[in-house]
């Protein structure tokens, strides 16, 4: 039995299709990332699988109980971090704590153990008010809330949005280190970075499903040659690459622009060459390897085109 399972599960808001035929599975004791832009339906299937809303078609499960029949069952198992921090900003840390556990029939001291490395690190401000916090300590806060009473599965949507580099690398490491103490964590982020820190994705774009599994098995799909390319005025060669013959598609990331180019068309140093002489400066062209963001983009061409 997996942890989560979710078939053809549709959701609409009025006229607009937040899900559209969902389905996917989540396996005991992994760590598994829904990946996706703001409006993907990220929010709206972690909502339907902990129990706060109603899917219009389809079914789920979580530990092999049903999310409409079941759900005060489902709701004392697992644990829940709702994206915008949601907690009591009038209460201190301390009271924030013992208000969850006493909500799940617990106390801080019983399951101290389950929260204590997260905990720890910001115990020794647990007289502050919640609502003083910074947002680093507020998520550590948060997911010491849905930890306390045990849960065997822990959703947690779009935890790290909002905080700085160094939190998000920290908010992971306790990630792998509650995987390991066997609980199962679903976690949803707009963050590509993120998803090889993930065993296994599913990535999700105008509320379907556009692609799942491995991190690394998602980049050996990767259909075409990318290269890489600089030059300057960079949004002016955004648009010249993107009509050049033998272009798939072209997006930019950041100082650079990535290009998926048919091979048998054309290549880096005929690109190159074509820059130069365009009259774009600082030219530079090489290939590289595909990332997830890569794939999630040439993927979402694709859904779009179809």
């Amino acid at each position: 039995m997996n942890a989560i399972e979710v078939h053809d599960l549709s959701k609409s808001y009025g006229k607009v299709r937040a899900l559209s035929g969902i389905s996917l599975e989540v396996e005991n004791g992994e760590i598994f990332g829904l990946i996706g832009p703001d409006g993907a339906g990220k929010t709206t299937l972690f909502r339907i699988l902990t129990t706060l809303l109603l899917a219009d078609e389809g079914s789920a499960s979580v530990n092999g109980l049903d999310v409409k029949k079941d759900y005060a069952a489902i709701r004392r198992q697992i644990g829940y971090m709702p994206g915008r921090f949601s907690l009591y900003q009038d209460l201190s840390v301390e009271e924030n704590l013992e208000f969850f556990a006493t909500v799940f029939g617990t106390t801080v001291e019983e399951n101290y153990d389950v929260i204590k490395d997260i905990y720890s690190q910001i115990e020794p401000f647990k007289e502050r008010r919640a609502g003083a916090l910074s947002g680093g300590m507020k998520q550590k806060l948060a997911l010491s809330c849905a930890l306390v009473h045990k849960p065997s599965v822990l959703f947690l949507d779009e935890p790290t949005t909002g905080v700085d580099a160094v939190s998000r690398k920290d908010f992971w490491n306790m990630l792998a280190r509650i995987k390991a103490s066997g609980v199962t964590v679903f976690v949803s982020t707009p963050y590509m970075d993120e998803a090889s820190l993930c065993d296994r994705v599913a990535l999700i774009m105008h509320g379907k499903i556009i692609d799942s599994g491995t991190p690394a098995g998602i980049v050996a799909k990767y259909p075409y040659t990318l290269l890489s390319a600089k030059g300057t005025p960079m949004y002016p060669l955004l648009k010249y690459l993107r009509g050049k013959e033998g272009v798939i598609n072209c997006f930019s990331f950041g100082a650079e622009h990535h290009l998926a180019i048919d091979s048998s068309v054309t290549d880096a140093r005929k690109i190159l060459s074509d820059m130069t002489e365009a009259g774009f400066k600082d030219c530079d062209v090489h290939r590289i390897s595909p990332g997830i963001e890569d794939c999630f983009m040439n993927l979402a061409g694709e859904n779009v085109r179809k």
